[in-house]
């Protein structure tokens, strides 16, 4: 995924921080599914979207709400601001989130490629950079953090991180005491209502 970006510049930490280098870029985007934010901190629609947007990446990322983070990344393309403008606006959003440099002419390509003509717009991509879904404002209006686990399961994601959720600058490792407990979404629908063992006394299955 991170191809898409290649030998382009992002800001990350809120525009505190530039990511340059293949090896940035790969650590931030790849082996996640990744949505393509069209948007404008000017525009009314698009302020009310950015506020559900921002709780809808925050309840998948943060610590507050999960022990571990969502393979979830997010890049910011903005349309119409200024520097300043998106400066403030990227403030108020979550750390993790990315930004192409407002004024860069990639987002003009970005557009066209991924046939943006409005916005707000939400572009998810797999891993590989295919589109899983082409506009998904709606769908996450409807279904909030819930519409990340259907995007999870047809990304096929490789669940080998085993990151904990963690604030942008903080690096510092938490004990990892339960790394597959939500993987259950895994396993087949037979499996999972699977009857109470009759032998041993256990009660239910062990989770792998």
């Amino acid at each position: 995924m991170a191809s898409l970006f290649t030998g382009r510049l992002l800001l990350a930490d809120r525009d505190r921080a530039e990511l340059d280098t293949e090896r940035e870029l790969s650590s931030a985007l790849d082996n996640k599914v990744v949505l393509l934010y069209f948007g404008s901190g000017q525009c009314p629609r698009c302020q009310s979207f950015s506020l559900r947007l921002r709780d809808f990446f925050l309840r998948l990322t943060d610590e507050f709400y999960v022990e571990r983070a969502s393979q979830l990344g997010l890049v910011y393309i903005s349309r119409g601001e200024s520097q300043e403008q998106q400066r403030q606006f990227l403030r108020r959003m979550p750390r993790r989130w990315l930004a192409l440099p407002t004024g860069d002419a990639f987002s003009r390509e970005l557009e066209l490629r991924f046939s943006v003509r409005a916005v707000p717009a939400v572009v998810v991509l797999k891993p590989s950079g295919e589109v899983l879904v082409r506009d998904a404002v709606a769908e996450i209006e409807r279904l909030g953090p819930a519409a990340f686990r259907g995007w999870q399961e047809a990304a096929e994601l490789l669940d080998r991180s085993f990151s904990l959720a963690q604030d942008w600058e903080r690096s510092s490792a938490r004990s990892l005491t339960h790394p597959l407990r939500r993987l259950r979404y895994r396993l087949p629908r037979d499996r999972q209502r699977q009857p109470r063992a009759e032998e041993g006394g256990e009660e239910e299955e062990e989770e792998e």
